[in-house]
């Protein structure tokens, strides 16, 4: 770095919009967004992937510098195109969490709830055990690594100061509608199940009302749904894992314009 008061200015100025999209992305996206993933970590990983793509891009700052309206402007830019990157991979991450709440509701677990640390919210104990499998495989399938290439090659497409075309939006809130209903389609063997072991159970307590089945009913959709949880968990993983690999790929697609 040469000497000067004005040169280092000015490399701090190039540092901080380099941080700008990929911290705005981390921030968004599952794993690096969890609110127990340190901020210090979060801007260290953000400039150590944003000063190489701000250098590939041929960035260089405005003669105006950046406290102008066209800084801000590019400044928000790069927030928008950060975020939306990252909020396309979170939806694959939703449909784990819709299929996990399905579940739990018609196991009659709605009440138990704690806390998503991906998010610092709290969510059903199913919701949260299928957010946790996405998350491994979100992770055993270098998921995070094609995610930070995918912030590089968004610099390809929209250098500083480029703005995300209006199909780009539509398309996240067509891929919001297809993680909802892929949710729902994770749930559905198991919810179903358990939705005919309740109706048989209603059944049984309305032609025999002295065996008193309201008792056991609970304790029996809950055994039965963590039955059910367990044989079929390979065909689980195999949706989530369909579900993140989507998101991914509208994410990919985003960077290079679509």
């Amino acid at each position: 770095m040469p000497p000067g008061l004005g040169e280092l200015e000015r490399y701090l100025l190039l540092w901080a919009v380099a941080m700008v999209r990929p911290g705005a992305a981390f921030f968004a996206a599952p794993v690096t967004g969890a609110t127990q993933i340190p901020i210090q970590l979060r801007l260290v990983v953000a400039l150590a992937v944003g000063i190489p793509a701000t250098q590939l891009s041929g960035f260089t700052l405005p003669a105006d510098g950046l406290l102008n309206l066209p800084g801000l402007l590019m400044i928000l830019g790069e927030i928008v195109i950060g975020l939306a990157l990252g909020f396309s991979v979170q939806l694959g991450f939703a449909a784990a969490l819709v299929a996990g709440e399905t579940i739990s509701n018609s196991m009659g677990l709605g009440f138990a709830s704690m806390n998503d640390p991906m998010s610092g919210h709290s969510s059903s104990a199913i919701g949260q055990l299928l957010t946790m499998l996405a998350t491994f495989l979100f992770l055993g399938s270098d998921g995070h690594l094609a995610f930070a290439r995918i912030i590089l090659e968004s610099y390809r497409a929209f250098p500083p100061g480029g703005t995300l075309p209006l199909q780009a939006i539509s398309g996240l809130t067509t891929l919001g509608g297809l993680i909802f209903s892929a949710g729902v389609v994770i749930a559905m063997p198991v919810a179903s199940a358990i939705v005919l072991l309740q109706l048989v159970m209603g059944v049984l307590s309305r032609s025999a009302p002295s065996l008193n089945l309201i008792n056991v009913g609970l304790p029996a959709a809950v055994a039965f749904g963590v039955l059910l949880l367990a044989m079929t968990a390979p065909m689980l993983a195999d949706a989530i894992a369909h579900a993140v690999t989507e998101g991914l790929t509208r994410s990919w697609t985003l960077a290079h314009g679509g």
